[in-house]
């Protein structure tokens, strides 16, 4: 009896823990417990778009060392949610998604890449939506429905980003949304949000109208991400154009954050919009951003160096974020989780869509027929539906150096109880090891109390897959 006691005891120990599955309520995600979610989180594609190829049975998702490493950095930084942008639907994701959710992060996927095929053609939609493409989309959430940390999936991004794209591209945006939650519908056993992620032009506000405004709660987006980089450098509220975007999508009926963000004009950055971003001007309206990205790339936007090795060095904008991160006011947070957002969603009108804008945006909500009715009814043909598996290694194998070169000991991932989740420590990571650190020294209570999702802000890594989107 007692051996049958410890091998239950050491199954349930092994045993996969699991996140809450987000929704949607008016302007928020919820959890199942209706508490609200704010995003804090990161863009995560290591190797960059172009380093991106299905030939080689791998992707961000795909190897649990890299995972296990990635996600222990994360942890410490304090974030919830990764951007993934480019994902191979036919490799194995199940260690990488279950190590992300043990410790309490979501993970958002792009369902497009930047291969032919394989997204929209902004120039010429009707040529790339058909079968193929929607083979490529279905696919793909067949091998990620199944794990409770998935937020949702963008059906594109920045598709529409000028005149001659706007004024052919919003209904194939709305119709792929459609596809895709018809699909979510028939073959996954929850409700998956689906968005879009939007570039901060001139298209921005029309977008998001024509998105967000309608009864059809099928080809409407759920969530809109905004690529913005209007923060640079010292930039305050005012030079910012910050309260712009908080005039411009006020009273929004579905949630709102920044699906990329991080201006790198000015080097290293100090990230003065988080406190922006999660303070008083913004929280009851916007529900957080992700951070572009994690890993140095030849853009130079980089978080954390990766070296050929395997091996991890934090950068200074990693110790800047960190510190910003930490001084985030907590119980404001906690304190909004009634938002001033809308329910109701308004007419898709062109006095409401148009607005400030030229009429050259089309408004029609007349939506393109599935091109694979077969796929929808029968599935994908894509057996690799991933699950939720245990995680039973917690250190990583590779080393992670502070931005001053000395070695972090004990880097491994902190396995979170059930329905927990990050939030910042208020604790430096690299002086903490014994380097030079970033700007913080506040060490406000946070994840070392394992804040409960249902008390505070739920702060993890959104995994972003897929960034071209729509081509």
């Amino acid at each position: 009896m007692k051996l049958q006691s410890f091998v239950l005891a050491a199954l349930l120990a092994g045993s996969a823990s699991a996140v809450r599955p987000l929704t949607v309520s008016g302007g928020n995600f919820v959890n199942s417990a209706g508490d609200r979610f704010v995003i804090v989180g990161l863009a995560y594609q290591p190797g960059g778009a172009s380093g991106y190829d299905p030939a080689s049975g791998k992707d961000p998702l795909s190897d649990p060392d890299i995972c296990l490493r990635d996600a222990a950095v994360m942890q410490r930084l304090g974030i919830n949610t990764v951007r993934v942008y480019n994902v191979n639907p036919d490799v194995n994701h199940d260690m990488c998604m279950s190590i992300f959710n043990s410790v309490g992060i979501y993970v958002a996927l792009d369902v497009n890449s930047p291969l032919a095929g394989d997204s929209i053609n902004r120039h010429d939609p009707g040529s790339s939506y058909n079968e193929g493409y929607i083979k490529r989309i279905y696919s793909v959430v067949d091998a990620f429905k199944g794990y409770p940390n998935l937020l949702g999936f963008f059906a594109g991004n920045e598709v529409v980003n000028d005149v001659p794209s706007a004024s052919v591209v919003p209904p194939y945006i709305r119709s792929i949304q459609r596809d895709l939650k018809n699909y979510i519908a028939k073959h996954a056993s929850r409700t998956i949000p689906v968005g879009y992620s939007a570039a901060d032009d001139p298209t921005r506000r029309p977008m998001w109208a024509y998105l967000s405004c309608g009864d059809d709660a099928d080809s409407r987006s759920d969530f809109y991400g905004l690529n913005s980089y209007q923060w640079c450098g010292d930039s305050t509220w005012e030079s910012s154009g910050y309260q712009g975007l908080v005039d411009t999508f006020k009273n929004t009926s579905i949630p709102l954050f920044f699906s990329e963000f991080g201006c790198n004009k000015i080097s290293p950055r100090p990230f003065g919009e988080i406190a922006a971003l999660y303070g008083e001007r913004m929280i009851s309206s916007w529900s957080g951003g992700l951070v572009y990205e994690y890993s140095q790339e030849t853009s130079n936007y980089g978080l954390v160096q990766i070296d050929s090795n395997g091996d991890a060095r934090l950068l200074k904008d990693f110790d800047n974020l960190q510190g910003q991160y930490n001084n985030i006011n907590l119980n404001l947070i906690k304190n909004k989780s009634s938002s001033t957002t809308s329910a109701n969603h308004p007419k898709c009108e062109d006095t409401f869509i148009l607005l400030g804008h030229s009429d050259t945006f089309n408004t029609s909500t007349t939506l393109l027929p599935n091109p694979a009715t077969d796929l929808l009814e029968n599935g994908s043909g894509n057996t690799n539906v991933g699950k939720l598996v245990s995680v039973t290694q917690t250190k990583t194998p590779h080393k992670v150096f502070t931005s001053t070169g000395v070695q972090i000991d004990g880097i491994e991932i902190k396995m979170l109880k059930d329905d927990e989740s990050n939030t910042p420590s208020g604790e430096n990571t690299s002086s903490a090891a014994g380097g030079s650190g970033g700007s913080s020294g506040n060490k406000k209570k946070g994840a070392a109390e394992g804040l409960r999702v249902s008390a505070v802000l739920v702060v993890g890594v959104t995994v972003v897959v897929g960034f071209w989107g729509l081509v």
